[in-house]
């Protein structure tokens, strides 16, 4: 932590600019995953002691040059709460569906938000995600959906948003794309690496004429094995090796 100390701005307290390295970060690792879309989707992260504020993208700066300075800090109507932050723009669609759920989860700390084309096609498929695979077990009956309406410019969605997302920690939004939620950044990049894999896969398998599918019981066992507490640790390990594949990066994106 204490390279991330040298590179702090004096005006910005140091729990805000450790959460903003770390978004940054998650920022980076979702383009080198190769889960972005040009300037469009998004990641937010809830502000350290500050319940009402969270973190989001400057919109037009692309995921894999993410900087803890492009961060946006914002209230729950969208308004920059910062003076440090005036002058950025914040993606009306991420306001929307971002706020909607950090506003109505307080466990929500962490928002994913991607448009892959795997994660796309699944979300066109009447079925949804199918058990087809071990990633996808992890979302055996253990995923939300939402119907799609539009861009995302309206909060009147974001009451259907909550009331759909439930208590889930991920959402297959229709003909849309895909949603991860995390009480951590480690989590959250843990469900959208695993919903994405599962959908790459669902999307080969069925080029196939025959599928073969685990039994229900299995299934039902096996989403078991992924909420157990034996998976935080494990989580956790996770997002450390992850974040080693852009070490050499992070003087850059903690600036």
């Amino acid at each position: 932590m204490d390279r991330l100390e040298q590179t702090r701005p004096s005006h910005i307290k140091e729990a805000e600019w450790n959460a903003r390295c770390e978004l940054a970060a998650l920022y980076r690792l979702i383009a080198y995953y190769i889960m972005t879309d040009l300037i469009d989707t998004h990641i937010s992260l809830r502000v350290p002691n500050e319940p009402e504020h969270f973190l989001i993208n400057c919109y037009g700066v692309t995921f894999d040059r993410m900087k803890a300075s492009d961060l946006v800090k914002i209230d729950h109507e969208g308004r920059i709460v910062e003076e440090y932050d005036q002058g950025k723009m914040v993606n009306v669609a991420g306001f929307v569906i971002h706020s909607a759920l950090h506003h109505a989860r307080e466990n929500i700390h962490c928002v994913i938000h991607t448009h892959t084309a795997d994660g796309i096609a699944v979300s066109a498929q009447e079925q949804g995600l199918l058990p087809l695979s071990q990633h996808a077990l992890k979302f055996y009956n253990n995923i939300a959906y939402h119907e799609y309406e539009g861009i995302a410019f309206s909060t009147a969605e974001r009451e259907r948003l909550v009331t759909d997302m439930g208590q889930y920690r991920c959402m297959i939004l229709r003909n849309h794309g895909l949603l991860s939620t995390g009480d951590s950044v480690a989590r959250a990049f843990h469900e959208i690496y695993f919903l994405e894999r599962a959908c790459q896969v669902q999307i080969k398998a069925m080029s196939s004429s025959t599928l073969h599918y685990p039994s229900a019981e299995v299934c039902a066992y096996t989403v078991k094995q992924f909420e157990s507490d034996a998976a935080e640790p494990i989580i956790q390990i996770a997002w450390k090796a992850a974040l080693s594949l852009i070490e050499n990066q992070q003087i850059d994106y903690c600036s």
